[in-house]
């Protein structure tokens, strides 16, 4: 494990809709890091959005792309990388995640998640089906333990505002000597 990096880095990982984008901008900005979103590193370096990744390559040939980026990401200092919600998936992305920073599990309930993405299925291709709420059910039941398995920390993102969550996370975080901040 890289001491420095595990404590310069965070890492946001949790489900659709946990608020990983909104909370990672929120902790960059009050740290002054750079802040990532492995999803958008993708669909940038393809120039297509993911659903069509998802729709050409399947979901196995976004996870490598989403692996090669994480493998590029985890090597740098001082960010903040909000994780695809099925990161975690591949052991070696978990391991990648737990040895070069802070894992930080954003939990949220299945009706927050359910709430939170209604408005846009089209970019989260895993919830373009007819049931989404057991979609949403499964994934949780094969995610939460490789999330729980590598997180540092959790935090519920239920029903707190997201910007409560991020100040309570910065809080915690300065609390047991995160050295983000050092400009």
């Amino acid at each position: 494990m890289n001491t420095s990096r595990k404590l310069s880095n965070i890492f946001l990982v949790g489900p659709l809709g946990a608020g990983k984008s909104t909370i990672g901008k929120a902790v960059a900005d009050a740290f002054r890091m750079s802040y990532f979103d492995t999803d958008r590193v993708v669909a940038e370096r393809t120039g297509v959005d993911l659903s069509w990744i998802f729709d050409v390559e399947g979901e196995a040939g976004f996870r490598v792309r989403e692996t090669l980026v994480l493998e590029e990401l985890v090597k740098q200092d001082r960010i903040v990388l909000a994780t695809g919600g099925g990161s975690i998936l591949l052991e070696q992305n978990r391991k990648l995640l737990k040895d070069n920073g802070t894992v930080i599990y954003l939990k949220t309930a299945i009706s927050q998640q359910l709430k939170r993405t209604q408005h846009n299925k089209y970019n989260r291709p895993l919830l373009r089906c007819d049931d989404v709420k057991e979609k949403l059910i499964d994934l949780e039941s094969i995610r939460r333990p490789l999330y729980e398995e590598i997180a540092d920390v959790v935090f519920s993102t239920g029903r707190s505002n997201i910007t409560i969550v991020a100040e309570r996370i910065v809080r915690y975080l300065k609390k047991y000597g995160f050295v983000g901040d050092k400009k």
